[in-house]
C-alpha cells in the first residue's frame, strides 16, 4: 500500500503542528529555567484531562494497535480482555496506589522502594528498569513502528526508526513530561478519530452500505465464535486466554504491575496538581480503556469478512487501512505514528527520569538543576540511538515481537507486583524478603516453563506470584525484625475519594458487567 499525495501532506501537516504545540507550550516564563520537577515532573501541574489522555498515549503503541487488531482476527473478542480488565485496575490504581505514591512525593518507583525498603533495592531495581525499558520496551517499539510504516508506505527499516526516533525527540527532548503530556490530549484524540473512522467503515462495508450497526449485526451473526469472551478447554486459543482465570487470575498481576508501578505509565500521575486531579485522570483513562476494543480489536475482527485471505493477522489492520479514502488514510496513518511516538517520548522521557535521580544524582548530589535536565536530555537521546541499534539484531529473528516482550517482561513481573503491593499494605515485610520475591520471580518463571509447558502463560504468573507473596513472608518472618522501620503508616494515607470518582468508578464496574454479560 502507497500513501497519496494528499496523504502525505496531511501527514506532514501533523508532524510540523505536534512538534510546534510541544514547543510552544514548553516555553518557560522569562527568568525561569526548567528544573528537575518541571523537565521529569512537568512542574506537578498536569490537569486531569492530560493525565487521562498521557496514559492511554504512553499505553497504545503500534504492537497494540497492530498486534491487538490482529489478534482480533484471529480470537475474536476475548483479547479484548486486556482493554477492559485494565479499565477496572485503573480504579483500584487510583484509589489505593496514587494515594501512597503522592504522600511520599516521588519522582520514580525506584525512589519510594528506597523509602519503604533500602537503598539496595532501589539500586538493583533502577538497574533492572533502566535495561528493561531500553533494550525490551524502546527496542519493540522502534521496530514494530517501523515495521508497520514499512507495511503501510513502503518506507525501509532503518529509515523508519531513525524519523520515529527523531520525531520523538523534536517534540519531547526540550519540554520533557510537560511536552509530552500536554500534547497526549492531540495524540489520544487523533487516535480515537482515526480508529472510529477504521471501524465504522468496515463496518458499513460488510453491510453493503446500510450503516455501522447493521454491520456489527452482521458481523456478529456470520461470525458469532469471534464473540465469546471467555474461552473453553477446546478452544485453540485457549493457552493465550484461558478461560475464567481472565477475570480471576494472572492478568491482575499483569495488570496492577503494568498500571501501577510501571515508571513510564504511572510517572504523569506522579505529576498531577493534587491527588484529586490524578484520580480524575484515571477515571478518565479507565473510561477510555473501556473504549479502545473498537479502535483496536473490533477492525480485526471485520478484517475476517473483508479481507479472509491474510497470510499474517498482523495485516489485518495494515489491509483495512488500504480500503481507507485518500485524506482520510493519512489521518489513519498519522493517528498510528502519534501512537508510536508518544510510547516512545514516554519511555525516553522515564530512562531519563530513573537514570538522573535514582543513579547520577546520588554519585554527584551536589550538581545544579539545569546540570541535572541537561544529563536527562542526554540520556532520552542516548538511550534512543541505543535502542536504534540493537532492535535489529535482538527482534529481527522474531515472527511475533510482542511476544518478545511479553515473555521476558513476564519472568519478572510477579515479583516486581509482590514487592510493591506487600511493601504498601504489609509492614513486616523486610528488604531481603522484598528482593527475594522481586528476583525469585525470574528463577520460579524458568521452572515453570520448563516443566510445566502447556501451563497457559497468565495462569503461570498468577502462580508465581503467589509463589513470590510466600517467599516474601517466609524470609520477612525468618528474620524476625517486627514491623519495618520504613512501613507505610496507612493511617496517614487519604484513601477516601470524592463522589465524582466514586461514581465512575461504579460506571466502570456496571459497564464491565454488561460488556461480559452480553459476550458471556
Amino acid at each position: 500500500m502507497k500513501l497519496a499525495s494528499l496523504d502525505i501532506t496531511v501527514f506532514v501537516i501533523y508532524v510540523v503542528a505536534l512538534i510546534g504545540i510541544a514547543w510552544w507550550v514548553s516555553r518557560e516564563k522569562q527568568g525561569h529555567e526548567k528544573d528537575t520537577n518541571d523537565y521529569f515532573l512537568a512542574g506537578s501541574s498536569l490537569p486531569w484531562w492530560a493525565i487521562g489522555a498521557s496514559l492511554i498515549a504512553a499505553n497504545i503503541s503500534a504492537e497494540q494497535i497492530i498486534g491487538m487488531s490482529g489478534s482480533g482476527y484471529q480470537l475474536g473478542l476475548a483479547i479484548a480482555s486486556y482493554e477492559w480488565m485494565a479499565a477496572i485496575t485503573l480504579i483500584i490504581v487510583g484509589k489505593y496506589f496514587l494515594p501512597i505514591f503522592l504522600k511520599h512525593k516521588i519522582y520514580t518507583m525506584p525512589q519510594f522502594l528506597e523509602q519503604r525498603y533500602d537503598h539496595r533495592v532501589r539500586k538493583v531495581m533502577a538497574v533492572f528498569w533502566l535495561g528493561v525499558y531500553v533494550f525490551v520496551n524502546l527496542t519493540a517499539v522502534l521496530w514494530l513502528g517501523a515495521l508497520a510504516i514499512n507495511t503501510i508506505a513502503g518506507v525501509d527499516m532503518v529509515y523508519g526508526m531513525i524519523f520515529l526516533g527523531a520525531f520523538s525527540l523534536a517534540y519531547s527532548l526540550y519540554g520533557g513530561l510537560k511536552a509530552v503530556a500536554l500534547t497526549d490530549i492531540i495524540q489520544v484524540v487523533l487516535l480515537i478519530f482515526g480508529g472510529l473512522f477504521l471501524s465504522y467503515t468496515a463496518l458499513n462495508l460488510i453491510s453493503g452500505g446500510n450503516g455501522p450497526i447493521q454491520g456489527f449485526i452482521d458481523l456478529s451473526n456470520q461470525l458469532p465464535e469471534k464473540f465469546d469472551m471467555i474461552l473453553s478447554k477446546d478452544n485453540p486459543h485457549y493457552m493465550d486466554l484461558p478461560g475464567i482465570s481472565v477475570l480471576i487470575g494472572g492478568m491482575w498481576i499483569m495488570n496492577l504491575s503494568y498500571w501501577g508501578f510501571n515508571q513510564y505509565i504511572i510517572q504523569r500521575t506522579l505529576a498531577a496538581k493534587s491527588l484529586q486531579e490524578a484520580q480524575k485522570g484515571i477515571a478518565f483513562a479507565a473510561f477510555l480503556k473501556l473504549l479502545m476494543p473498537l479502535i483496536v480489536v473490533l477492525p480485526g475482527i471485520a478484517a475476517v469478512l473483508l479481507v479472509p485471505e491474510l497470510s499474517k493477522p498482523d495485516q489485518a489492520y495494515p489491509s483495512l487501512m488500504s480500503m481507507m479514502p485518500v485524506g482520510l488514510k493519512g489521518i489513519i496513518f498519522a493517528a498510528l505514528v502519534a501512537a508510536i511516538v508518544s510510547s516512545l517520548a514516554s519511555m525516553t522521557n522515564s530512562v531519563s527520569t530513573i537514570f538522573t535521580m535514582d543513579l547520577y544524582k546520588d554519585k554527584r548530589p551536589n550538581e545544579s538543576q539545569h546540570h541535572y535536565v541537561k544529563v536527562g536530555r542526554i540520556v532520552s537521546f542516548v538511550s534512543l540511538i541505543i535502542a536504534m541499534i540493537t532492535a535489529k539484531p535482538l527482534l529481527g529473528n522474531f515472527d511475533q515481537a510482542f511476544q518478545y516482550i511479553q515473555e521476558f517482561t513476564g519472568f519478572f513481573t510477579p515479583g516486581i507486583c509482590a514487592l510493591f503491593v506487600l511493601g504498601m499494605f504489609w509492614k513486616k515485610t523486610t528488604a531481603t524478603g522484598g528482593l527475594c520475591a522481586a528476583l525469585g520471580s525470574f528463577v520460579l518463571s524458568i521452572v515453570f516453563r520448563q516443566f510445566w509447558p502447556e501451563l497457559p502463560f497468565i495462569d503461570r504468573v498468577g502462580i508465581v506470584f503467589l509463589l513470590c507473596v510466600s517467599v516474601a513472608i517466609i524470609v520477612s518472618l525468618a528474620e524476625k525484625k517486627g514491623v519495618h522501620e520504613n512501613a507505610v503508616d496507612l493511617d496517614e494515607v487519604e484513601f477516601a475519594t470524592t463522589k465524582g470518582f466514586n461514581i465512575a468508578a461504579f460506571a466502570v464496574v456496571c459497564l464491565l458487567i454488561a460488556f461480559y454479560g452480553a459476550w458471556w
